[in-house]
């Protein structure tokens, strides 16, 4: 999944908030120690270290796809194994955390064992498009921060028309030797007749350009987007 992970993880924050167990005004505190390598404003900008809000550091994993806040969060969430354990009680089985940003920075095929199938992750975001188990102003919350990220343009929403709203969450990994691991995008694309596409694109062990494995990833969600704009199917 690479950065994907970041998805499953935001819905776990979400339910501590609801089950009273955090609070989104939280101040949550990075020290040096907590700064992750890789994609990290937070990083970048605070080498020092932090205070945020819980808030403020699940907007800057999400929008930002910060590796600094998302390994701080699943500290708090007790470790990758308790969001396996709450995608389970959503009755999901093809998600599955199991390290976190510091892990696949120590070892570049720790990545593979972060996985989902495209169905299992679509399975993923048709929960979070219903709401069923979120409140609405939590829901509402996230689809604003996974609409609002500037990462992925060229990825589902490439080919789709100007203005089209993608909630979408990208994951990549570097390149070495010429294999890219890991170009990813989810989300959920916003039709001209109202309804909602969820899709799911992984590209695995690609030697291709980073031009070509975005623009695979633009094409498949540009034939899907024709498709269901013009289906009269439920």
């Amino acid at each position: 999944m690479q950065s994907v992970f970041k998805l499953p993880i935001a819905l776990a924050v979400i339910h501590e908030v609801e089950q009273g167990r955090f609070r989104w005004s939280q101040p949550v505190r990075l020290m040096p120690a907590d700064m992750r390598g890789g994609h990290s404003p937070l990083h970048d900008q605070h080498p020092q270290g932090i205070e945020l809000t819980l808030q403020e550091l699940i907007r800057y994993m999400v929008t930002e796809s910060d590796n600094s806040a998302c390994d701080k969060l699943l500290s708090l969430l007790g470790g990758p194994a308790a969001v396996t354990r709450y995608l389970r009680t959503l009755g999901l089985t093809q998600v599955v955390v199991a390290t976190t940003e510091g892990g696949m920075a120590q070892d570049e095929l720790a990545q593979y064992r972060n996985w989902a199938t495209p169905v299992g992750m679509n399975q993923l975001l048709v929960v979070l498009h219903k709401g069923r188990t979120l409140q609405p102003a939590n829901r509402a919350l996230l689809l604003g921060y996974l609409t609002s990220t500037p990462r992925g343009q060229k990825r589902l929403k490439g080919r789709l028309p100007a203005g089209t709203v993608v909630a979408h969450k990208t994951g990549a990994s570097g390149t070495h030797d010429g294999l890219t691991r890991a170009t990813n995008d989810v989300g959920l694309i916003t039709l001209p007749n109202g309804r909602h596409l969820a899709m799911s694109v992984f590209i695995a062990d690609s030697k291709a350009s980073e031009a070509v494995r975005e623009d695979v990833i633009a094409q498949a969600a540009q034939v899907a987007y024709r498709y269901w704009s013009n289906s009269t199917k439920p």
